[in-house]
């Protein structure tokens, strides 16, 4: 699945030359450097403690560039996402990595959640006392559009649009 009703599929909005195959090691591709003057990227290991530092990056990185006020939204868009990566990575016989980018203008944000598998997306449907597969739902009802994109067999990216209220 490319993303839910609404969802783009494809590149984060305003990326020439589409997302490209992540740098080594930073979960950035350098297409992007010269269109976003802001830009974060941390990986983390399949690790049950990655979530939450995830958050708390975005957290702070979201306060240090000024737009603290997406940082709510940002929080739990991180956390859906990156919790589908981190079963993502959890799933495969070895298991990998996933890395976290954030870009901004100021006036808009990309969250970007880059992982190793090379199985596509999929949007679970959840009963109403499930404790999960609701994740997706939430990406798509906080952010202003979202979607996905196969980058490699076994590499995709997963993404969400935020914007400020002074847009």
């Amino acid at each position: 699945m490319n993303g839910g009703p609404g969802a783009v599929s494809g590149s984060p909005p305003e990326a020439p030359g589409g997302t490209g195959t992540p740098e080594q090691g930073s979960g950035t591709g350098t297409v992007h450097q010269r269109r976003w003057p802001l830009v974060s990227s941390l990986e983390f290991g399949a690790l049950a403690t990655a979530v939450p530092c995830a958050r708390l990056h975005a957290h702070t990185v979201l306060y240090e560039w000024g737009i603290g006020e997406l940082a709510d939204d940002a929080e739990l868009i991180v956390s859906e996402l990156a919790t589908n990566a981190l079963k993502a990575s959890q799933s495969l016989p070895e298991t990998q990595p996933f890395t976290l980018c954030l870009r901004s203008d100021y006036t808009h944000l990309i969250i970007e959640v880059w992982d190793h598998s090379p199985y596509d997306l999929r949007s679970a449907l959840a009963g109403g006392d499930a404790e999960g597969g609701r994740g997706l739902l939430v990406v798509e009802a906080l952010s202003a559009r979202w979607g996905s994109q196969r980058t490699g067999y076994a590499t995709k990216v997963v993404w969400a649009e935020l914007t400020t209220q002074s847009e």
